[in-house]
């Protein structure tokens, strides 16, 4: 029999359009001789449409807002068995994957939802979701963990607006000029930018303020920008590496999904030592965070050799311009491959979670 995969894509969140594109990326990779795809759409006002199943690949983006082709739901109807008048019992889901990206959905709330409806889904769980999500607790875990990375501080918008002047003294003091400046809880590169001076930094901290009530400014590293592919549950693998070459000052949000305007050098140019370095910083991060499934550790590599850890992306895009499977394709894993993988560990996780409730 056809497994049933919900895919639940969209949200509310301003990285609603790259989950997306994450999803028409997917339903035309999947195996539709494996899987019964279920299109679970989250609006950007937050009300969630369930579409027919499909059996054929998707065109268009458009088509997957599921206009006038899906039924408005709650959530708990996604369990047949915790709400058996909800859903008819042919339309129960088997695994849930979560394509989505930024607050409200890569950051633990969806994941919670799914812990207490009892569906087992792809991907971190609510605590690695979360802390791959704010990156001051992020790099709070990393710290304690022992991981070389970029100085940084912190603010949230209340103690900022207090004094602004003496928040900028700190920055400049601590980090210096160029510095980064960034919405502590979110990602795709929405909201950075690239400060050089007081009027610059003042402008990007006020962006950032838009995007989130916590900003995170951080010290800018002169180095190659790797990335690698962690793949796993308790022993977790590591793809090949890949090296950003942005033709732009740095890997924007423009650069990443819409002009493609940046070299993917993959495998990245490392030797075998920065390799098994970074290796083995990543699989560190990645049990700093408690992390399931999948991540994308991101690194600087320096001239003189060593290797910064940047930050982890718990759920990386997987559009025609994402390095997370393009990393794995180059390790030897296809796309279609690594999706069925990432679902098959989602069913031994929740396997394992089975065992533990049912042992008292």
């Amino acid at each position: 029999m056809k497994m049933k995969l919900g895919l639940i894509y969209g949200g509310k969140s301003a990285e609603h359009n790259v989950s997306l594109q994450t999803a028409l990326a997917v339903i035309n990779a999947l195996d539709m001789s494996k899987f019964d795809i279920h299109p679970i759409y989250i609006k950007e006002d937050g009300e969630w449409v369930r579409g027919k199943a499909l059996n054929a690949p998707v065109k268009e983006v458009s088509s997957l807002r599921l206009q006038g082709n899906g039924d408005v739901i709650s959530p708990v109807s996604l369990n047949s068995d915790l709400f058996p008048a909800t859903v008819a019992e042919q339309d129960k889901i088997d695994v849930i994957f979560p394509l989505l990206h930024g607050p409200n959905g890569e950051d633990g709330t969806v994941q919670g939802l799914l812990e207490l409806l009892n569906i087992p889904y792809v991907g971190n769980g609510v605590l690695a979701s979360a802390a791959g999500m704010d990156k001051v607790v992020m790099k709070n875990l990393f710290a304690q963990a022992g991981l070389a990375q970029a100085d940084y501080v912190s603010f949230i918008k209340s103690d900022y607006d207090q004094s602004p002047e003496t928040a900028c003294e700190e920055i400049e003091k601590r980090l210096g000029y160029p510095c980064f400046v960034k919405p502590a809880n979110l990602g795709s590169s929405v909201g950075i930018n690239k400060c050089q001076d007081r009027p610059s930094l003042e402008a990007a901290i006020k962006e950032a303020f838009e995007y989130d009530r916590k900003v995170i400014i951080e010290e800018a590293i002169t180095g190659r920008e790797i990335e690698i592919a962690v793949v796993g549950n308790d022993q977790p693998q590591c793809s090949v590496v890949g090296e950003i070459a942005p033709k732009k000052e740095f890997y924007d949000y423009k650069a990443k999904y819409e002009d493609g305007d940046t070299d993917l050098i993959i495998p990245g140019n490392v030797t075998a030592t920065e390799y098994e370095m970074i290796k083995e910083m990543a699989i560190a991060s990645f049990k700093a965070i408690d992390g399931s499934g999948l991540v994308r550790a991101d690194f600087f590599l320096t001239e003189d050799g060593r290797a910064l850890i940047n930050e982890v992306n718990t759920m990386p895009g997987f559009t025609p311009y994402s390095m997370f499977p393009l990393m794995w394709k180059h390790t030897g894993l296809e796309y279609a491959q690594l999706i069925e993988k990432l679902v098959d560990l989602a069913l031994e996780r929740y396997e394992q979670k089975q065992q533990i409730k049912h042992s008292f």
